[in-house]
């Protein structure tokens, strides 16, 4: 008999199963704001399990703006009115370095950012929801999950003095690609795990959302039990005969430096191919490379060395204890005598917020986990990402480098990710009859449906205010053209990215019928049903539309007319079906 992988384990329940489950820890950030009035719309006066939920300030801190401020004292009114002891003020640090002190081995995570995937690091199933579920987790403290299949990645050997978790990372994005571990449960395997650190665990389940994965786990192991201080950890494991969906096998001494080149995470290539490329800011933090192991690594090449003139230097700790520590060590002082700006403990300009917004024509090398184009907050920007040995040096440089020359005349063995046209000319009109086509446009981001910028200006409930913005990252006409009962047609990896809800809830605000897409990311699947949204994955239909054909959906048969074929799809399930009549779970919970 087959055995259980972690999260078949971990659900109770075999893959691809529906069940619900009441997870142990619910984490919210600078969102919890817009959260609590859904939770409010949903009838919601009493949080459901206080104890459970995390609670952090973090993307805007400090706040930039008076509305900012205000929603941040908001969320402290309703941290001690709901009883909420597990909280984080503003400066305390980034939610996903923080929530390590919250998550133990064996517990189910969920969080309304699509990076609580970082948890994994700590044997835990981790996974991101949106603001609307995170609501509805308040209201009844239960969600359901799509148990996962699983993909297996066996670790051999042992990374080189030069390369970082972080070229590891991008090493299995471009290897799998921005979708290759779509909705699939990531396990670490392998003699190699035991030579990865944490901190490089975290960086490692961090970027599990950029390859489309549910969440990423590590097993509970020595590592694990000296960080907890234990001689040994129960936890959760995989059976030695589960079933996976595929397994891979890296060697580690074979991986080099590399950085994923704009405008995708999966465009991965050597340093030394883009050697020499003038950059005019570097910023080494955020919830995937902030930690002590990073900075450490980062005043190794600074120490004593000034940046080059031009050059702006970001360096944001993960956490004030970072921060403080790396004033203890001496790092601070290294970074400051080296020309760098310092912020406080938070996500900065990740997302486009915060401090340290990229210029007009300026190009950026970064050790966050995204470089779409707009998500620094300005479209005209070019976001490279690499380690922080590469961000340091590049910075000192002024221009991208491998201080290892390890990735000198190297080839990335895998193929090149293809480009994707990412603006449709405003004259062009992809609409015809009551159709969106989007089909030759794959990895449309939920940066392209609704600015990063906007969204913590905009609230996630203010449908009204939305609508105007939607799609504005790639198609001018959609904003002002979409009419109810429309429906869009897209490629692969629909709404990847982070894991906003703004989108699905201005498309569902629109009147759209349904989205029919090649595949989906996960979190925007979960996002378009909490409002009510028809999404379906049928990549055959995607296919065979021709401008002018019909397209007439049958849900609760599974059926998908096109003119007069029949295309089948398996229903939802009962549940799911019932949220979408309900037109979102807002309805659906006011009404159970």
């Amino acid at each position: 008999m087959s055995g259980k992988t972690f999260a078949e384990k971990i659900l109770g329940a075999p893959a691809g199963s529906i069940v619900f489950r009441q997870p142990d820890l619910v984490l919210t950030h600078d969102n919890t704001a817009s959260i609590s009035k859904t939770f409010e719309k949903m009838g919601g006066t009493k949080v459901a399990f206080p104890e459970r939920l995390l609670v952090v300030l973090d993307h805007n801190a400090p706040p930039t703006t008076s509305k900012l401020a205000n929603d941040y004292q908001s969320i402290r009114n309703l941290v001690r009115e709901q009883n909420i002891m597990r909280f984080h003020d503003a400066g305390e640090g980034i939610c996903h370095e923080l929530s390590a002190l919250h998550t133990r081995p064996g517990m189910i995570v969920t969080g309304s950012d699509s990076h609580t995937c970082t948890a994994g690091a700590f044997n835990a199933l981790a996974a991101g929801i949106d603001r609307t579920e995170a609501a509805g987790l308040w209201k009844k403290g239960e969600t359901w999950f799509r148990v996962p299949e699983s993909l297996k990645i066996v670790l051999k050997g042992k990374l080189r003095e030069g390369v970082a978790a972080k070229d590891l990372a991008l090493w299995i994005i471009g290897m799998l690609g921005a979708d290759g571990a779509n909705y699939l449960s990531v396990e670490f395997h392998g003699d190699g795990v035991k030579s990865l650190c944490i901190a490089d665990r975290m960086t490692l389940a961090n970027m599990a959302s950029e390859m489309g994965a549910k969440n990423a786990v590590f097993p509970p192991d020595k590592v694990l039990a000296d960080y907890y201080g234990k001689e040994s950890l129960a936890g959760v494991w995989a059976d030695e005969n589960a079933t996976y969906t595929r397994t891979i096998e890296i060697d580690l001494s074979e991986i080099f430096p590399v950085v994923a080149a704009p405008h995708q995470v999966d465009n991965v290539h050597p340093v030394s191919e883009y050697e020499g490329t003038e950059i005019q800011q570097a910023l080494i933090g955020t919830c995937t490379n902030g930690r002590m192991e990073d900075l450490r690594a980062a005043a190794g090449i600074l120490n004593g060395k000034q940046i080059k003139p031009g050059v702006q230097l970001l360096i944001i700790p993960a956490s004030r204890k970072v921060y403080l520590q790396a004033v203890e060590e001496g790092l601070v002082s290294i970074f400051l005598k080296a020309g760098a700006n310092i912020l406080s403990s938070s996500c900065g300009p990740c997302l486009g917020t915060g401090q340290g917004i990229p210029a007009d024509g300026t190009t950026v090398v970064s050790t966050a986990n995204r470089n779409f184009k707009g998500r620094m907050g300005n479209p005209n920007a070019s976001i490279f990402l690499a380690s922080p040995a590469v961000t340091a040096a590049s910075a000192l440089a002024g221009y991208i480098t491998d201080p290892s020359s390890l990735s000198k005349g190297k080839k990335f063995p895998f193929p090149a990710i293809r480009q994707n046209t990412y603006t449709i000319p405003p004259g062009e009109n992809r609409k015809t009859g009551n159709v969106w086509n989007y089909a030759d446009i794959d990895h449309l981001n939920t940066d392209q449906m609704f600015a990063g910028n906007l969204t913590y200006t905009i609230l996630s409930s203010d449908a009204d205010a939305i609508r105007p913005h939607l799609f504005k990252g790639f198609d001018e006409n959609f904003a002002n053209k979409v009419e109810p009962g429309d429906i869009i047609l897209a490629g692969e990896n629909f709404g990847c990215g982070s894991s906003r809800e703004h989108p699905a809830v201005g498309l569902a605000h629109a009147g759209i019928k349904a989205v029919i897409v090649k595949s989906v990311n996960r979190i925007f699947y979960r996002s378009c049903i909490n409002q009510g949204l028809l999404l379906l994955v049928h990549p055959g239909l995607v296919n065979a539309y021709k401008p002018g054909d019909v397209v007439t959906i049958h849900p609760e048969k599974g059926e998908i007319l096109l003119n007069d074929t029949v295309f089948t799809f398996p229903p939802l399930p009962e549940t799911l079906m019932d949220i979408v009549r309900h037109k979102g779970l807002v309805p659906y919970y006011k009404s159970h």
